[in-house]
C-alpha cells in the first residue's frame, strides 16, 4: 500500500509548500515513528495554513493519515498555535472524531521560528535533529498543511494545480486567496484590489525569509506563501535589496561583537555549533580554510540575527548566506564533532515573540486576519518548470496544443530527483521558453 501511496503522490507534482520545495514522495519514502503536521505559519502576516486548518482540516487527516500509512508512523501530531483560536477549534474536534489513535495535536507558544523543522521537532518532541542534519534522523517526518492537502488529494489522482496565498500590506483587500500555478503576481494583486500606493516592491514569502521580487510580472510557483506589497524603504524590503557586497563590508567594518545574535539564535539555541558573532569577523580570504568560516553551513537563514537582534542594524543572516554559498560552490561539508547536543537552559526566554518581531519590523498596521476570497482563475498562467528541490521537469508539450486543467506539462528527468508540473487551466500552449510555460485559457 506505501509504495502506491508514494507513486501517486508522485504521479501528481506534490512538494513542499511550506518551505524550499521538496518533493514530497522523497519522505513519503522514509521510515518514521512521528509525522508532524508544520500548521505553525511562523511568518508574520501569512494566514493560508490557519485557514487551512479551520475550513480543510477533514482533507488535511486525510493526507496525514496517507503520509502515516507510507512511513509506517504511529503517531501524526498536527501542530498549531493557540493564538489560531478557529483553526484550533476545528483541530481539536477532528482529534476527538478520530478513533485509530493515531492522532494528537499540539499546541505551540506563538514565537518565531517555531515552524523551522529543527525548532518544531524540539518543541514537540524533545529530540535535537543533528547539525546540517533532517528530521528524518530523529525518526521523525515534517510536512506542512497545503502539502498534506495535495496529498489527500493525490489519492484521488488530482495533481497539484493551484496554491493559497496570503495577499497583504498595502493592497486594497488583503485576502487568503486560491490561484492556479503560474498566475501573474499582477494578476493577484488587481484581483485584491491593487496597491495602495504607486512605488511599492512585493515580498514573495513572508517577511523573514522571502525575496523581494524583480517585478510583478514574476509566476506564483508552488511554494508562494504570500505576496507582501511594501514600500521600498520598509525595513522588510531595504535590507532585501541592498547590494550584498556593500552589507559585507558595512558588516565587517560596524559589527561591534556584542553577541547578541548568537544569544538569540535558534541554531545555537539548540546546541548547534553556530556563532553569527564569529562569522561577522571572517574576511573574503578566510571562507574556504577558516573552520570558524563552516559554522555557516549550519544557519537556516531565519533572520532573527538581522531583523531582531542586531543593535547595529546589520545583517549577519546575508553575511552567513554568502559565506554558506561559496562553501556549498566548493563542496565543503560540515563534519560534526560527534558530541552530544545540549540545548541552551536559556533557551524558552530567549524565543522571540511574534508579537514583538511584528513591532520591530514595523507590521503592526498590516497585521490581521484576512478573509478567505476564494479562487481566482486569470486568462493566463506561466508555469515554471523547476519550481522545487532538484532537476527542473523536462517539458512534454509544445506551442498550439490544447491541454486540460490537470495535464501531465513536465515530466521528472530520469534518475534526478524532482517533481512533475501539470497543468493549472484549460487552455493553449502559446509558448515554451525560458523554462517555462505559458498557457492562455482558450
Amino acid at each position: 500500500m506505501g509504495a502506491s501511496i508514494v507513486e501517486k503522490i508522485r504521479e501528481t507534482g506534490v512538494v513542499g509548500a511550506g518551505g524550499a520545495g521538496l518533493p514530497t514522495h522523497v519522505k513519503a519514502e522514509a521510515t518514521v515513528d512521528t509525522v508532524l503536521v508544520n500548521g505553525a505559519s511562523c511568518e508574520p502576516l501569512l494566514m493560508s495554513d490557519p485557514y487551512l486548518m479551520e475550513a480543510e482540516i477533514d482533507v488535511v487527516i486525510r493526507g496525514l493519515e496517507a503520509i502515516l500509512d507510507c512511513t509506517g508512523a504511529k503517531k501524526g501530531i498536527i501542530c498549531l498555535k493557540g493564538k489560531h483560536h478557529k483553526a484550533l477549534v476545528s483541530v481539536k474536534e477532528a482529534v476527538a472524531k478520530d478513533t485509530s489513535g493515531r492522532l494528537e495535536y499540539f499546541e505551540l507558544k506563538d514565537f518565531y521560528p517555531a515552524g523551522d523543522e529543527h525548532v518544531l521537532v524540539h518543541e514537540v518532541l524533545g529530540r535535537t535533529v543533528p547539525e546540517r542534519g533532517i528530521p528524518l534522523q530523529v525518526g521523525a517526518v515534517v510536512s506542512n498543511v497545503e502539502s498534506l492537502l495535495n496529498v489527500a488529494y493525490a489519492m484521488e489522482d488530482i495533481p497539484v494545480t493551484h496554491r493559497y496565498l496570503t495577499v497583504a500590506g498595502e493592497i486594497k483587500t488583503p485576502m487568503v486567496v486560491k490561484v492556479p500555478v503560474g498566475t501573474l503576481v499582477s494578476d493577484v494583486l488587481n484581483f485584491a484590489g491593487g496597491p495602495l500606493i504607486s512605488d511599492y516592491k512585493v515580498v514573495d514569502g513572508g517577511p523573514m525569509m522571502g525575496r523581494v521580487l524583480p517585478d510583478i510580472n514574476q509566476s506564483v510557483t508552488k511554494t508562494t506563501s504570500g505576496l507582501l506589497v511594501l514600500p521600498p524603504d520598509h525595513t522588510v524590503v531595504a535590507g532585501k535589496i541592498k547590494d550584498p557586497e556593500k552589507i559585507r563590508r558595512i558588516t565587517n567594518t560596524v559589527c561591534c561583537q556584542c553577541s547578541r545574535c548568537t544569544d538569540l539564535c535558534p541554531r545555537n539555541l539548540l546546541g548547534h555549533s553556530l556563532h553569527p558573532h564569529k562569522l561577522m569577523r571572517v574576511l573574503d580570504s578566510q571562507v574556504l580554510n577558516s573552520e570558524i568560516a563552516k559554522e555557516a553551513l549550519l544557519c537556516s537563514e531565519c533572520g532573527i540575527c538581522e531583523k531582531f537582534a542586531c543593535p547595529m542594524m546589520i545583517s549577519p543572516r546575508e553575511v552567513n548566506a554568502q559565506i554558506k554559498k561559496v562553501l556549498m560552490q566548493e563542496r565543503i561539508t560540515w563534519e560534526s564533532k560527534g558530541e552530544p547536543l545540549v540545548a541552551n537552559p536559556f533557551r524558552d526566554c530567549r524565543s522571540v515573540p511574534t508579537k514583538r518581531l511584528i513591532q520591530r519590523l514595523n507590521l503592526n498596521k498590516y497585521d490581521g486576519h484576512p478573509d478567505y476570497a476564494g479562487e481566482y482563475t486569470p486568462s493566463v498562467v506561466n508555469i515554471a518548470l523547476r519550481q522545487h528541490i532538484g532537476a527542473p521537469a523536462t517539458c512534454c508539450v509544445s506551442a498550439g496544443d490544447m491541454v486540460a486543467k490537470g495535464d501531465l506539462i513536465g515530466e521528472i528527468p530520469e534518475g534526478a530527483m524532482g517533481a512533475r508540473v501539470h497543468a493549472s487551466i484549460d487552455g493553449v500552449v502559446e509558448s515554451v521558453a525560458d523554462g517555462k510555460v505559458t498557457i492562455r485559457k482558450s
